[in-house]
């Protein structure tokens, strides 16, 4: 009787170790990855502009208006944001020869006074026969939101090229009301006596830099749209998230159309410029309108 061999070869491991230099090019793979998104969202983004374009339905709003283009910029953020790229956002909207130009504030970056820049900026749009209107945001009013007279010389420098700073005012134009509110960070915020004075049966816009002042103001007798910026849109924002971070209360309010109450509907624009230079998934935004 033979005798059985009990020895056997133990069966190769099918996982394969990965080796030191396996490990540092996988290491190396993703450094440059994250190296690739940090620089995209750094140098890339904050400069790739993009046009929207939106079907704005303002009730009441009379005939003569009905198809007219309304171009919405904010937060050019002059001082702080490339003058070059600035120029040339303004050129763009000089370009799609707009009917009514509404900027929504912050025309200037807090921490400096670019008087010189915010008028080489404005000057593109000089020559536009755009009806130019705007409100004024808190970077306007300087560090602490609390300097009147910056936000005074914002005014007066924005007048010299014909645009209409609105701060708790309104202007009727051929049947539309346009309304501009101060900012609601300033000491000149005060928006229900002009609020009050609105009729629900008249198509209205109002200007309006920090869309919380939708959660706060007395609304009851407006009807119309509500145009915004101050949000950038979060400025970061993961795919299919919502921006972790927004200067506002109510984080509802990002960018984008919301229904804000009987008749009213807000639009906040992304904005033209940033606070710090950094976007990812948030492109700064002309926004595009047809007015219906």
């Amino acid at each position: 009787m033979n005798a059985m061999n009990n020895s056997s070869t133990a069966p190769s491991n099918p996982r394969r170790r990965l080796t030191r230099r396996q490990m540092l090019r996988g290491g190396i793979s993703c450094l440059a990855a994250g190296s690739g998104v940090l620089g995209w969202a750094i140098v890339i983004e904050p400069r790739l502009l993009a046009l929207s374009f939106h079907d704005l339905h303002v009730p009441n709003l009379p005939l003569a208006w009905r198809g007219k283009r309304l171009v919405h910029i904010s937060d050019l953020h002059v001082g702080r944001v490339t003058l070059s790229y600035l120029i040339r956002a303004m050129e763009t909207v000089e370009a799609l020869e707009p009917d009514v130009l509404a900027i929504t504030g912050d025309f200037v970056d807090h921490s400096t006074a670019a008087w010189n820049d915010l008028n080489e900026v404005l000057s593109v749009i000089d020559s536009s026969s755009a009806l130019k209107v705007a409100c004024v945001g808190n970077h306007d009013y300087g560090v602490g939101w609390s300097h009147t007279a910056s936000a005074d010389s914002v005014t007066t420098i924005s007048q010299r090229y014909g645009i209409q700073v609105l701060r708790n005012e309104f202007v009727d134009i051929d049947g539309l009301r346009i309304v501009g509110l101060d900012d609601f960070w300033s000491p000149r915020f005060s928006p229900d006596p002009v609020l009050r004075e609105s009729n629900p049966s008249q198509g209205a816009i109002c200007l309006c830099h920090n869309p919380d002042v939708c959660d706060v103001a007395d609304w009851r007798q407006f009807t119309g749209v509500i145009l915004s910026g101050h949000t950038h849109g979060g400025q970061c924002k993961p795919p299919f998230l919502p921006p972790p971070i927004l200067p506002v209360v109510n984080h509802r309010y990002s960018a984008g159309f919301f229904d804000v109450g009987p008749g009213r509907q807000l639009f906040i624009t992304r904005g033209i410029g940033h606070s710090r230079r950094v976007r990812f998934n948030c492109r700064p935004e002309i926004a595009v309108m047809s007015l219906s």
